[in-house]
């Protein structure tokens, strides 16, 4: 019996498996090592590791973790969780079965990337949705907007922050309000993309449909996205309007005994939040033990 199982071993869940451990707790962490920025060359915006590859930060995260004796990793994927508070049962891909008291899941989302060919290629890269991750790095360049939706103005006025140099590609007939983009000094361009030409998912142009092109350097674009794991919902924890699980301040689901804590949460996927939201559900669950034993 564990006190937790960690189902996802990025930042959030090594967080969460460091607290644990230093809370003497029996913890185990299970991985399906496929997390979401696998091909991203380098996490910024977070402190003493500005400009890391995400694998040296999370390969680092992991060896100071197993330093905690109490503390093990698995290399596995969950298929199935049954049971409640203070009995859960854990079920994996290669048929292994654990029970622990507490869950957190730490999950992610998966992106789901628009059928155009090159996009997913250029992913993380130059492919970017985050200016605060990666618009220093392409500042001032050519950059474009992926997008054709309401929110177009003002994602045009947070990127022009970074560059001046900005289009927005509607892949179609603009629903927004392109009068207002003008304004804005931001040029629209409505033809469909056909092929985004790359080299090792660095953009180099943008092919559309009626034979043009468009020389571009980066791309930003809020991919659809949906839970990475549907174990969560299976046990009845709720989704969030946009699609995140719903937990309080603490990290706590509806569920007792479920922590949901990273980007399968909120809208804000950045190392540093996730890392801070995996120890912070850490705190509590470990507080929630201590006040149940003592019961």
């Amino acid at each position: 019996m564990y006190d937790v199982i960690i189902i996802g071993g990025s930042y959030s869940g090594l967080a969460a498996a460091m607290t644990m451990g230093r809370s003497i707790r029996k913890t185990l962490v299970i991985d399906s090592g496929k997390p979401c920025n696998a091909q991203t060359p380098h996490s910024h915006n977070f402190i003493t590791q500005d400009g890391a590859a995400p694998s040296h930060i999370s390969t680092l995260a992991k060896e100071q973790v197993l330093e905690y004796p109490t503390v093990s990793f698995k290399n596995d994927e969950v298929t199935n969780v049954e049971g409640s508070d203070g009995n859960f049962e854990v079920s994996t891909l290669s048929q292994n079965r654990y029970k622990t008291e507490k869950l957190i899941f730490a999950t992610g989302v998966k992106d789901l990337m628009p059928a155009i060919e090159g996009f997913a290629d250029c992913w993380g890269i130059t492919a970017i949705h985050c200016p605060y991750c990666h618009g220093y790095e392409v500042k001032s360049k050519n950059t474009g907007i992926f997008v054709n939706d309401e929110s177009a103005a003002d994602f045009a006025k947070l990127i022009l922050n970074w560059t001046g140099d900005l289009t927005i590609y509607s892949n179609g007939t603009a629903v927004f309000d392109k009068e207002e983009v003008s304004k804005l000094g931001v040029y629209v361009v409505e033809e469909e993309i056909s092929l985004i030409q790359h080299k090792n998912g660095y953009m180099t142009q943008l092919d559309f449909k009626d034979g043009t092109s468009a020389d571009i350097d980066a791309l930003y674009h809020r991919t659809k996205y949906e839970q990475h794991c549907k174990i969560p919902e299976q046990l009845g924890c709720e989704l969030t309007e946009t699609g995140h699980i719903q937990v309080n301040d603490f990290q706590q689901t509806n569920v007792p005994g479920i922590y949901a804590v990273g980007d399968a949460t909120t809208p804000f996927r950045a190392v540093s939040i996730a890392n801070a939201s995996g120890a912070k559900a850490a705190f509590i669950l470990n507080h929630e033990l201590i006040t149940q034993q003592y019961q």
